[in-house]
C-alpha cells in the first residue's frame, strides 16, 4: 500500500462531528455560542485574579492557571472547527496536525497535573491550615504550576514526534474533532500495537495517578470537614471542595474515556462526542462552576468591573 506522509507538504481531512452531525447549523452555532462563553468567562475570571490584589493567593492562582489553560485548550480547536464548517474546508496540513496534537496533550496534561495539585492545596488548606502559608507559598505554588507545564510538554512532544514518524495510508481521513492520537493511529500502514499499550500506560500514569492523587486528598478533607465546630466554615469548605469535584468529574471522566479505556468499547462517532465534551464544553463551564458559587470571586468581580465603570465613567 502506498505511504503518503513521506513530506510535510501532505495533509489530513478532519471529519469532526460538526460535518456528521444530523443538523450542523445548529451544533456549530451551539459550539460557537459555547466558545464565546469559554472566551468571556475565562477571561474574566483571569482578569479578576490577576488585577484583585485579594485573590492573589495558592488558591486563586492555581485556579488562575486552570482559565489559562482551558482558554489556549479551546482555542486550538474550535475556532478551527468553525472556520472549516463555515469554509467547508476541512484539511489540515502536516505540520498543522502535528502542532495541533502538541498542544493539545500539553494544555491536557498540565490541566490533569494541575487539578490533582489544587486538591492538594484544598488538603493543605483545610487539614493544616496554620501550616498553609509554609506548605503551599508562593515558590510552592508556581514550582507546581511549572512542574504541570514541563511534565505535559516534555509528554506531549515525545507522543507527537512518535505518531507522526508512523507511515500513513491513502485513507486522509481522521474521523475526529482534532488531530489526537487514537484516531490517527487508525490511519496507520503498520503494526501500532505496541505504541498502543504506551500510550495506554502514559494514559494510565497521567490520568490514574493524579486521580488517586485527588480522591486520598478529599477523602481525608471530608473527614476534617464532618469533624469541624462551625457550620459556617463546614459549609465554606464543601462549596469550595464540590464546585473542584465537579470539575475533576467532567476532564478525567471524558479524558479517561479516551485514553485509558480500550479502543474496542467505544466508536469514533463517541470518541467525537466525548472529545467536543472535553475541548469546548469544560472550558466554558469551568469558570461558571467556580465563580458562581465563590463569593469572594463574585466580590472581585463586583470591585474590578465597578472601577472599571468609574474610570471610563468618572463623576463630576
Amino acid at each position: 500500500m502506498e505511504h503518503w506522509n513521506s513530506t510535510l507538504g501532505s495533509g489530513f481531512t478532519l471529519v469532526g462531528i460538526l460535518k456528521d452531525s444530523g443538523s450542523p447549523g445548529l451544533l456549530s452555532a451551539t459550539v460557537a455560542v459555547l466558545y464565546m462563553l469559554a472566551l468571556t468567562s475565562n477571561g474574566l475570571l483571569l482578569l479578576v485574579i490577576t488585577m484583585d490584589a485579594r485573590l492573589h493567593v495558592p488558591m486563586y492562582l492555581l485556579l488562575g492557571q486552570l482559565s489559562l489553560m482551558d482558554l489556549l485548550f479551546t482555542s486550538v480547536v474550535t475556532p478551527k472547527a468553525l472556520v472549516d464548517f463555515l469554509s467547508r474546508e476541512n484539511t489540515i496540513s502536516f505540520g498543522g496536525c502535528a502542532l495541533q496534537m502538541f498542544l493539545a496533550l500539553t494544555l491536557g496534561g498540565a490541566e490533569d497535573l494541575l487539578l490533582a495539585f489544587m486538591a492538594y492545596d484544598r488538603y493543605v488548606a483545610i487539614c493544616h491550615p496554620l501550616n498553609y502559608m509554609v506548605l503551599m507559598s508562593t515558590r510552592v505554588c508556581w514550582l507546581l504550576v511549572a512542574t504541570s507545564w514541563i511534565l505535559a510538554s516534555l509528554s506531549a512532544l515525545g507522543h507527537t514526534l512518535y505518531t507522526m514518524h508512523f507511515p500513513f495510508c491513502m485513507s486522509r481521513k481522521i474521523n475526529h474533532l482534532l488531530c489526537e492520537i487514537p484516531p490517527l493511529l487508525k490511519l496507520a500502514c503498520v503494526d501500532t500495537s505496541r505504541y498502543e499499550l504506551m500510550v495506554y500506560v502514559t494514559g494510565v500514569t497521567f490520568l490514574l495517578l493524579p486521580l488517586c492523587v485527588i480522591v486520598a486528598s478529599y477523602t481525608l478533607i471530608l473527614f476534617a470537614v464532618l469533624h469541624m465546630p462551625s457550620n459556617e466554615g463546614r459549609q465554606k469548605a464543601l462549596v469550595t471542595c464540590s464546585s473542584h469535584l465537579t470539575v475533576v468529574g467532567m476532564f478525567y471522566g471524558a479524558a479517561t474515556f479516551m485514553y485509558v479505556l480500550p479502543s474496542s468499547l467505544h466508536s469514533p462517532k463517541q470518541d467525537n462526542i466525548i472529545s467536543v465534551f472535553y475541548t469546548i464544553v469544560t472550558p466554558a463551564l469551568n469558570p461558571l462552576i467556580y465563580s458562581l458559587r465563590n463569593k469572594e470571586v463574585m466580590g472581585a468581580l463586583r470591585r474590578v468591573l465597578g472601577k472599571y465603570m468609574l474610570q471610563t465613567h468618572p463623576t463630576f
